[in-house]
């Protein structure tokens, strides 16, 4: 273990002390009237070291009842068998710094001070009344400090003991431990709490959509018409008729033909007819064009030759038109013998049959229709229910890692303070508290036979303080002087480890230090 040694502290001028010179021992008493500067005498250590009282309050050891040139407060300690020599004092109004004597800047001073011992646990160790002048916070981190919290694997074994002597070896880990075993794999603790609220709330909202879901088609099922159990032969009618439709169609696609050709006949033939009535209108032009006497620009008489020539031109113009007009016509008398040869086949018999299978078959449709809206709507209706069962599987999974991480925490509470209680002797310890939700929460409550610290006697106080005190030095593994002030208040206790300093109030007597 780390030992820290008070070899010596002296002062000069500072509170009442103009100089003084303390060496301290195993046991170191101190005994004088009140006023007589024995909790300064106390206090030159941690202002040397601190600037501070010994509760770790900043303090200003300056003479208030006689003229002072400077304050010089110097402490030397043997640290784990080495000596270091510090010194702090006030020149003209500033604070100096000494490390064996020599100058120092604040900050390397404040440095070589840090790299020794921590400063709440030199205090704790040196004054037992400053752990409970601490928050309770920094109570139960400083209790906690040293003290080795129980491994997730120690406390998994521990959700599943069935009994106080069960052994380890021996613990099949219950359904809560072996799930968060696995999880811890991946995430922390403090990650599955959040993964699993989220999805705790997100899988409550999805639920109730889920289940909202699955009643309107429930609804829209109920207010389907039934389906008759014999839907196959119904299926199997509705073929037939469609079979049957399906023919007389065919047969109607055949009546039809005769019309169809009949149209086109009569539209052709109307195309026609006016053609033959444009051909013989070219043709009459033709013929019925004049044959000139005379010619139209010199007004000369056309002879003979002339004449034959123009009547011969005439003819052969009207010939082609003549055979146009006459090939039309033939054309036409063609096709309107063709027209004639047509005969229509009357067919609102198989319309009227058709008419009767569509109406039967509207029935068998409708049927047929209804039971695949009802299929669909019951495939919908299962993914819904699945959907509904999986979201619910899933927000049940959270909440059951939930549960299972307070039942987690509440056992590593459990065994942390049994572990931190089973240092002490005649004191009680609470590192948590449970919530009204079941959560736990941190929590520092430190009792003597019921009663906190207020409340105890000041024997008492001091006893406790001593017990916490040896605790935190037995846990952090350090030994350092101890100060039992108003030590005329308690009879006996318990001698702390390391050197102790007794303070006692002896009325009418003048400061005196002693070692035994």
């Amino acid at each position: 273990m780390a030992q820290i040694k008070l070899i010596e502290s002296t002062a000069h001028n500072f509170k009442s002390h103009r100089d003084l010179c303390v060496k301290f021992g195993d046991l170191t008493k101190i005994t004088g009237d009140n006023a007589e500067g024995k909790s300064s005498t106390l206090e030159i250590p941690t202002w040397t070291l601190y600037g501070t009282d010994t509760f770790g309050s900043k303090m200003d050891p300056t003479p208030t009842n006689y003229k002072y040139d400077h304050v010089m407060a110097e402490t030397l300690l043997e640290v784990d068998g080495k000596e270091i020599k510090f010194g702090r004092g006030i020149e003209k109004g500033k604070i100096t710094y000494y490390v064996n004597d020599v100058p120092s800047k604040a900050g390397d001073f404040d440095d070589i001070v840090k790299s020794l011992f921590d400063k709440d646990l030199f205090l704790a160790l040196y004054n037992p009344s400053y752990f409970f002048s601490l928050h309770w916070e920094k109570q139960r981190e400083l209790m906690l400090r040293y003290t080795a919290a129980p491994t997730q694997k120690e406390i998994f074994a521990e959700m599943s003991r069935t009994s106080p002597d069960q052994k380890h070896k021996d613990i099949k880990l219950n359904p809560q431990a072996e799930k968060l075993a696995e999880l811890v794999k991946k995430h922390t603790m403090p990650q599955l709490v959040e993964i699993h609220k989220k999805n705790k709330n997100d899988k409550d909202a999805a639920h109730k959509r889920a289940q909202g879901r699955t009643e309107a088609l429930e609804d829209q099922i109920h207010k389907l018409p039934d389906i008759p159990e014999d839907i196959e032969a119904i299926k199997a009618e509705d073929a037939e008729l469609v079979t049957q439709i399906r023919a007389i169609h065919e047969k109607i696609e055949l009546a039809d033909e005769p019309k169809r050709k009949q149209a086109v006949l009569e539209g052709t033939l109307d195309n026609l007819r006016q053609q033959v009535v444009a051909a013989r209108d070219r043709y009459m032009r033709v013929h019925g064009e004049e044959i000139a006497e005379e010619c139209p620009t010199c007004k000369r008489p056309f002879d003979d030759g002339a004449k034959k020539a123009a009547e011969a031109n005439k003819e052969n113009r009207k010939k082609p038109l003549r055979e146009e007009h006459d090939k039309l016509v033939a054309r036409r008398k063609e096709l309107e013998a063709e027209l004639a040869a047509v005969e229509l086949v009357d067919v609102s018999e198989l319309w009227q049959q058709m008419r009767t299978l569509e109406q039967r078959r509207d029935v068998t449709a409708d049927t047929i229709a209804g039971h695949k809206r009802r299929e669909a709507l019951m495939s919908d209706l299962a993914k819904a229910r699945d959907e509904e069962a999986a979201t619910l599987e899933s927000r049940n999974d959270s909440i059951f890692i939930l549960d299972a991480i307070k039942a987690f925490e509440a056992k590593e509470a459990e065994v942390q303070a049994a572990k931190v209680q089973n240092m002490f002797q005649s004191l009680t310890i609470r590192l948590f508290k449970e919530q009204k939700n079941g959560e736990i929460k941190a929590d520092f409550v430190i009792e003597m036979d019921g009663k906190t610290p207020a409340q105890l006697s000041l024997s008492e106080g001091i006893r406790a303080g001593l017990e916490v005190r040896d605790v935190i030095s037995t846990q952090s593994e350090m030994i350092a002087p101890c100060f039992v002030d108003n030590a005329e208040s308690i009879t006996r206790f318990k001698s702390p480890a390391g050197e102790l300093i007794t303070c006692r109030v002896v009325a009418d007597q003048k400061l005196k230090i002693e070692q035994g």
